[in-house]
């Protein structure tokens, strides 16, 4: 990569690695420090119940002031905020003593970094690759092969940490990792981030919330393609979260659990790599279909149940074709909305995936309850098969040629 080029996309994907870690790691850790502080199982439930809420919110309004600011100034202060809010908690227990509820305070402190962080780099990865000259879906696949790393290494280095060092330093080091990803986004050209002013005046922020959501619905792309993100975000979170552990402990092996969230990584990791290499040498018509296929067909393999290695198997197709399925629909997506609401547009899919996944494992577990553990992965299954039915038959998908990026756009 020229160094003209590597100037601004590698400080780009490794504040995107580095803070994607840091959540990873904050993902395992901070459920283990919540039960050990509190003693409490129920306190690790409450933490989740009570930040998811302001996350969702959080989400929504962010795509308003991401609109309004510069885009690499909205994504060094979400990572800046990720990180006080963490390195809040050693502190807190310091001087006060930590329980519960400055948990629940201080994750709903890190909620307004992490939400909008995800859509602030989101928003920057056009930005990113007309700076650098590189095409689009180059820069969208090299970031998907860092998330897909990122789910590898994040929970590993968790574990790795937690055994290493006590509680205090684990914090410490996840939220060094946000400021380091802050610290990184600092160093790209502040011009890269300006926001393009549609001629308009300042509107309320409901208002140009609003805005941003009737662009989705108005669009029969957009709201197919964040649909199929959703269904998929709903189908894996019941299979992850609750059908897999159900069933690995019913044959008594939850040693093997951890396997699955391997193999699903590694097929992230291979679809991502693979779309980054060659994404451009295909249409994009059949990039999608063959992710969609391959996708469905690993969640089918994982929900029947049949064998660990079946399991295994379905888990490593569905990241190989979740991979390219996210990686296709971000670049078209970007294609196809204006820059001036792009922060919008996207600050409604980041919203509805972070309450798709709770969804998915309230539904499973409703249907595990009253049923077996095949029903309900086969209803987790199917909410996701009904949402690509419906997607096809409304012809959402129908145009999926790549258009140029108009000034406007960018």
């Amino acid at each position: 990569m020229p160094l003209k080029h590597s100037l601004v996309v590698v400080p780009y994907l490794a504040s995107h690695l580095l803070s994607l870690l840091g959540n990873g790691i904050a993902a395992v850790a901070l459920p283990l420090i919540v039960l050990q502080t509190t003693g409490s199982p129920l306190g690790t439930a409450a933490l989740a119940a009570a930040t998811a809420v302001p996350a969702v919110l959080v989400g929504l309004l962010s795509g308003v002031v991401i609109d309004r600011i510069n885009r690499r100034t909205a994504s060094v202060v979400s990572d800046l905020i990720s990180a006080a809010s963490v390195a809040a908690l050693p502190l807190v227990d310091l001087v006060w003593g930590l329980d519960l509820a400055w948990f629940i305070v201080l994750g709903v402190l890190g909620s307004f970094g992490d939400v909008p962080g995800t859509t602030a780099r989101e928003v920057l990865a056009p930005m990113v690759a007309r700076h650098a000259g590189l095409d689009l879906t180059r820069v969208v696949g090299l970031r998907q092969t860092l998330t897909s790393a990122a789910l590898v290494i994040g929970p590993a280095a968790a574990g790795v940490l937690l055994a290493a060092f006590d509680a205090t330093s684990v914090l410490w080091i996840t939220a060094a990792t946000s400021a380091a990803a802050a610290l990184l986004t600092r160093t790209l050209p502040r011009r890269l981030g300006e926001v393009e002013s549609d001629g308009s005046s300042r509107r309320s922020v409901l208002r140009e919330l609003g805005e941003g959501m009737a662009v989705v619905v108005r669009s029969r792309f957009l709201l197919g393609t964040s649909g199929l993100v959703v269904g998929l975000a709903v189908a894996l979170g019941g299979l992850q979260g609750l059908v897999m552990p159900l069933y690995f402990e019913l044959i008594d092996r939850p040693d093997l659990l951890g396997l699955v969230l391997t193999a699903l990584a590694l097929g992230m990791l291979g679809g991502a790599a693979l779309y980054s290499a060659i994404g451009r040498r295909l249409p994009a018509r059949t990039w999608l279909a063959a992710g969609l296929v391959v996708t469905t067909a690993g969640f089918l393999l994982m929900a029947s149940l049949l064998a660990p290695a079946v399991v295994f198997a379905g888990a490593a197709a569905l990241g190989l074709g979740n991979a390219v399925v996210g990686a296709v629909i971000g670049v078209l997506q970007v294609e196809r909305t204006a820059g001036a609401v792009r922060g919008r547009v996207f600050s409604v899919k980041t919203a509805l995936l972070m309450i798709a996944a709770p969804a998915g494992i309230g539904l499973a577990g409703v249907m595990a309850e009253y049923g077996t553990p095949v029903l309900a992965g086969a209803g987790v299954v199917g909410v996701w098969i009904l949402v690509l039915l419906a997607v096809i038959v409304s012809r959402a998908l129908r145009d999926l040629e790549p258009k140029e990026l108009s000034h406007a756009q960018r």
